[in-house]
């Protein structure tokens, strides 16, 4: 309060002096319009919530942004994305990253976290200034200015910019699997011919050096057709998660030696294409306690986005033992994952391929519990996320188009985290009735039409 009585003295005493030299309080002519930022919450639940700030330039552009706030006692940031957090007290302050720092005049860029607790931020300032937009030249200065906004009606600027924004965590819903190793298809072409706009990159290896993250264990990480065709698909709203492991090659999990070479190595292959969301694709043993503490730290210091993805043993069982205890140490080190188990090449005794993908991540939930028996089902379920293989699988069944759409509604009914499928390359029907490929379904499909379904997936 002390901060609003010096500010309303200085405006009263801005006023005496303009009105004793008989002025007008106006703007001159030409006075440019503030940045402004707002901020929503993009869902609830009882102990939390996730919220998001977007950040619209004024009439000039952005170069970089500071974004402060309050949350009171008892309420505290925990994963956020596309920005740094630092924090002092209750005070906590999100700077830009190094890919969504320029804003163009009128355009916008975002940022989002989870907030544990339910207290709101308050006394919001954009690069020292009030979050309203009340700090630069306007026609008068207002007495709120020290409030945070809660809406985002000045962020809908309809400049035509190519400032991108790309989506947060708890906004990715449908992030299917691309084998980037293969030149097509690219992602940019995919996103232009179904709005898709985000993609898990498979997989992030060890190259032969040892501990140095490259795509499938032999493209270097910063190659130029991967980085040029993340950074088109960004410029259409895009994102990417980067997937590490899978069914073959030199995992960097056992590459690196420590947790903090691996840490490295998370960050180069984050790095190069400009990426804060990173999945652990789990089909052999790691040294899992080794893993969960890099990825800790990762969490801790940039507030990544974490899944593990994970074999499934069997319809009615879940995922494998080996599994729930990698996930039973994640949970001992305060790590928030994504479980997100591999919906396919499992056993079943169902007639329906489609009933037992759903019945399968029923029961990766069931054991989710087990792990984490303190949070709520609702929470849980944000935590899940299913990937099938789409068409003919390696165990003889096919997952088709009907049942992609029966999961995509037990999805949306059950408001779980992500859908997933692999993988793109493979949605297509130009080979139905063949062997498994990596490069088609071997059903009759359309073009990218699995991708059109999972698309649906929106709760």
């Amino acid at each position: 309060m002390s901060n609003k009585r010096k500010a309303l003295a200085a405006l009263a005493a801005g006023v005496a002096a303009v009105t004793a030299a008989g002025l007008l309080l106006t703007a001159p002519a030409g006075a440019s319009a503030a940045p402004t930022a707002g901020f929503t919450q993009d869902s609830t639940w009882g102990s939390g919530y996730q919220g998001k700030f977007t950040i619209t330039a004024g009439s000039a552009p952005l170069t970089g942004w500071k974004l402060e706030f309050d949350l009171p006692s008892g309420t505290t940031p925990g994963s956020y994305w596309d920005a740094t957090l630092t924090s002092a007290g209750t005070r906590h302050t999100f700077t830009n990253r190094e890919y969504n720092g320029a804003v163009a005049a009128g355009a916008s860029t975002s940022f989002g976290f989870l907030a544990n607790g339910t207290g709101l931020p308050a006394n919001c300032k954009l690069n020292g200034q009030p979050c309203a937009g009340g700090g630069t030249t306007t026609s008068a200065p207002t007495s709120t200015s020290t409030s945070t906004s809660t809406s985002t009606s000045t962020s809908t600027s309809t400049s035509t910019s190519t400032s991108t924004t790309t989506p947060p965590a708890g906004a990715i819903k449908s992030a299917p699997y691309v084998d980037i190793t293969m030149p097509t298809p690219s992602l940019e072409s995919v996103a232009r011919a179904t709005g898709q706009k985000v993609f898990t990159l498979a997989f992030a290896l060890a190259d032969s050096s040892g501990c140095n993250p490259s795509w499938g264990g032999t493209i270097p990480i910063g190659d130029s057709r991967i980085v040029n065709d993340v950074k088109a698909l960004k410029a259409l709203g895009g994102d990417v998660i980067v997937a590490t492991g899978g069914a073959a090659g030199p995992y960097l999990e056992y590459s690196c030696s420590t947790a903090d070479a691996l840490l490295g190595a998370y960050k180069k292959a984050l790095d190069a294409v400009g990426s804060n969301h990173l999945d652990v694709d789990v089909e052999a043993s790691i040294p899992h306690d080794m893993v969960n503490t890099a990825l800790k730290k990762l969490q801790t210091e940039r507030g990544t986005s974490i899944s593990y993805t994970m074999r499934v043993q069997g319809d009615d069982y879940g995922m494998d033992p080996y599994s729930v205890q990698i996930l039973q140490n994640a949970a001992s080190k305060g790590l928030t994952v994504l479980v997100n188990p591999m919906t396919m090449e499992f056993g079943s005794s169902r007639a329906d391929w489609g009933d037992a993908v759903i019945a399968a991540a029923e029961s990766s939930l069931r054991q989710m519990k087990t792990i984490w028996p303190g949070k709520s089902d609702a929470e849980l379920k944000r935590l899940l996320g299913v990937t099938p293989m789409i068409g003919r699988n390696f165990n003889g069944k096919v997952f088709t188009q009907a049942h992609a759409n029966k999961l995509v509604a037990w999805a949306n009914t059950n408001r779980i985290g992500l859908l997933g499928f692999w993988s793109v390359g493979r949605d297509n029907g130009s080979c139905p009735g063949g062997g498994i490929s990596p490069t088609c379904s071997s059903i009759n499909q359309s073009l990218y039409e699995f991708t059109n379904i999972f698309q649906r997936f929106t709760a």
